[in-house]
């Protein structure tokens, strides 16, 4: 059964024909408004959302399809300790598609293993955000009309940005794009996103702490806030929660044809009076995410009509570790009776992940 948990499960071909689908979409609403006529779509969301949830429910139902909603985990049987692979097997018996939100890194992936509908990462933890990347793409592609030569710059939260680590491997299938890597020391990106991405494909990048130097050579500047919720220590929290502010001050010095991206929501990071500047594309991120999600309904629920057993462990090494992830996020942790596994990453130096968060581990 075909799923999106990571935006490498579909090809840069596949992101382009549901862009052209999405645009359609924005043409000829009719066109679509009773293509899944009878379907159900249930949002899974054991993580506060708002733009998300509404996003996937909303593009159910201009769709003609309908919702089945569990907006939160204290509503639901995960409060009594049921536990993932269970949920999503009882909610494929209910709805045609699922789409998942949960704070444990690795969920959707564990869901896909157990679920008999497709399942749609709508984020997990710190890991990644694909459906999130869908909206930016085709902001991008929309503001742009392309995104080979481009300078994109990432600014504030970058550790556990997973909507910067969805784009930037989305980014890195296309032609000679620059990325610009801006955070404090404390929330760099993480080693395997530039190791295993960037330098893997041959992908520019350069770090830096200063947001003003930066900003006059971006064509893209996709501004994070400091997430207050994965943090385990609130003090550090505190001391970085304002590192990044963007101004209308600070935005005299961005090219006239920027274009300023946001995942949402935004703390204080963006000053509102930046809203009424043209070059602002943030909300219209929130649109254009209704209609990517859209063409994601349609291809996965047209897929599952002749499913195909996938292998999400397909071109990986795998192996069974003897102890588990190290991460306290991963899922592996409190999912019951979950196999430890790891995809080899150097087999010389003993270096792997772990399949569901892609922490790294040595054995």
């Amino acid at each position: 059964m075909r799923s999106l948990i990571d935006i490498s499960d579909f090809t840069r071909t596949e992101i382009d024909d549901m862009m052209k689908v999405a645009a359609d979409i924005i043409e000829n609403p009719a066109k679509y408004s009773e293509k899944c006529k009878g379907k159900k779509i249930a949002t899974l969301f054991f993580e506060p959302s708002t733009r998300t949830r509404l996003s996937f429910e909303a593009a159910m139902y201009e769709l003609g399809g309908n919702v089945l909603s569990v907006p939160g985990e204290a509503l639901s049987s995960a409060a009594k300790g049921e536990s993932i692979a269970d949920t999503v097997r009882v909610i494929s018996s209910y709805a045609d598609i699922i789409a998942m939100r949960s704070p444990k890194e690795g969920a959707a992936f564990v869901a896909a293993m157990n679920a008999n509908v497709p399942i749609i990462n709508a984020g997990d933890g710190g890991h990644c955000h694909p459906t999130q990347t869908l909206a930016d793409l085709f902001t991008i592609y929309r503001e742009k009309g392309g995104f080979d030569d481009l300078t994109v710059g990432f600014c504030g939260d970058l550790k556990y940005g997973r909507t910067v680590h969805s784009l930037i491997t989305a980014l890195s299938r296309y032609k000679n794009v620059k990325i610009v890597l801006i955070s404090p020391e404390e929330l760099k990106l993480p080693n395997y996103m530039k190791i295993g991405v960037m330098e893997k494909t041959g992908m520019r990048y350069k770090e830096t702490g200063d947001l003003e130097k930066a900003l006059p050579e971006l064509d893209i500047l996709y501004m994070t806030r400091i997430q207050q919720e994965r943090f385990e220590d609130r003090a550090e929290y505190e001391r970085l929660k304002d590192a990044y502010i963007l101004t209308e001050e600070k935005m005299k010095a961005a090219k006239k044809d920027a274009c300023v991206l946001h995942p949402l929501p935004r703390v204080n990071e963006i000053s509102v009076k930046v809203d009424a500047d043209p070059r602002a594309c943030y909300f219209k991120q929130v649109e254009n995410g209704k209609y990517m999600r859209m063409a994601l309904i349609l291809k996965l629920l047209k897929e599952a009509e002749n499913p195909v057993k996938e292998n999400l462990f397909a071109g990986k090494e795998i192996i069974e570790g003897a102890t588990g992830c190290e991460n306290p996020r991963c899922v592996s942790r409190t999912e019951q009776e979950l196999k430890k596994l790891f995809k080899v990453v150097d087999k010389e130096a003993d270096v792997c992940r772990c399949v569901y968060c892609e922490k790294r581990k040595r054995f």
